[in-house]
């Protein structure tokens, strides 16, 4: 059977493993790439368009206990109330224009009722782990003007910690600073935008570019179509190497058969080449012979 080798362990393996291999890049791998595009694609133009938009109230985008989405992250809105410095608390280990920053963050009361985490900037770290002396919030009734986020996930779920004086959280979650400062908070959080009583160095929106995620779905398609091709390569190279019947040399006869019919020609072949062992042991032989010719004339 010209494709019985298929049942071999070894191609049953490779078959398998190129079969899983493109399933995963046309389901999983392809899919992944093309979400973070679309992602990508939507929070620029959320970038975009609370750029252009005027701020807005806060109760007209969120209502109360409403936590921010992908309809309203990004969009500026206005809010008025007071600091509470007491809750203040850092963000630990972040990265602001490519350089370690830290980020303060301080619950705000608002005039409406409840209260909202607030995103005053940035400031460098001291020592690679100190936070270095920084403008305290204003005290007293202020507007803001910021941008809405919705809470950042730390998959480890980690608490908040005390350090240098401060407290710390590793995400900026409102949740989690609620927790560790015992204060009730809205969903989500508000980074300050510039100009505004209490901000620090406001966070730089993030650059707008679609990121390598289009190019990578390209790949991924691209490799779970050349894989199989690549077997089916393999398989027909297999099918098509030249293999001598079996019992039969590469004239068709069998290796103690006469291969023609005449006499002469039906003796075995010398071989073209004799070993060091077969020209010593000829030379033994010829000796042997002219001896024996010779004592036989003598006599």
């Amino acid at each position: 059977m010209r494709f019985g080798f298929l049942l071999r362990p070894g191609w049953i393996a490779l078959l398998l493993l190129v079969g899983v291999f493109s399933t995963l890049c046309f389901t999983v791998l392809s899919p992944w790439q093309f979400s973070r595009h679309n992602e990508t694609q939507a929070r620029n133009e959320a970038i975009r368009a609370s750029m252009r938009a005027e701020p807005e109230p806060l109760r007209e985008v969120l209502s109360r206990g409403e936590a921010p989405g992908s309809s309203t992250d990004w969009k500026r809105v206005t809010f008025t109330g007071h600091y509470l410095s007491r809750g203040e608390t850092l963000a630990w280990q972040r990265t602001v224009l490519g350089e370690p920053a830290f980020e303060v963050l301080t619950p705000f009361r608002l005039e409406s009722g409840g209260t909202v985490l607030v995103d005053r900037g940035f400031i460098r770290p001291v020592e690679s782990t100190r936070a270095p002396e920084y403008a305290s919030a204003p005290e007293g009734t202020v507007r803001l003007t910021a941008r809405v986020r919705t809470n950042e996930q730390d998959t480890e779920q980690r608490s908040m910690f005390r350090h240098d004086g401060h407290r710390w959280t590793y995400a900026i979650n409102s949740n989690t600073v609620e927790r560790g400062v015992d204060i009730p908070m809205r969903p989500g959080y508000f980074t300050l935008v510039s100009e505004q009583p209490g901000v620090l160095q406001a966070v730089p929106l993030p650059r707008l570019e679609s990121g390598p995620y289009l190019s990578y779905a390209m790949q991924w398609i691209i490799f779970g179509v050349m894989a199989p091709l690549a077997v089916g390569y393999l398989v027909y190279s297999e099918v098509r190497s030249p293999r001598a019947p079996n019992g039969r040399g590469a004239s068709g006869g069998s290796p103690g058969e006469n291969t023609s019919g005449s006499g002469a020609a039906g003796g075995r072949k010398r071989k073209s080449r004799m070993s060091v062992a077969e020209v010593i042991a000829a030379e033994e032989r010829r000796e042997r012979e002219n001896q024996g010719q010779e004592n036989s004339s003598g006599t």
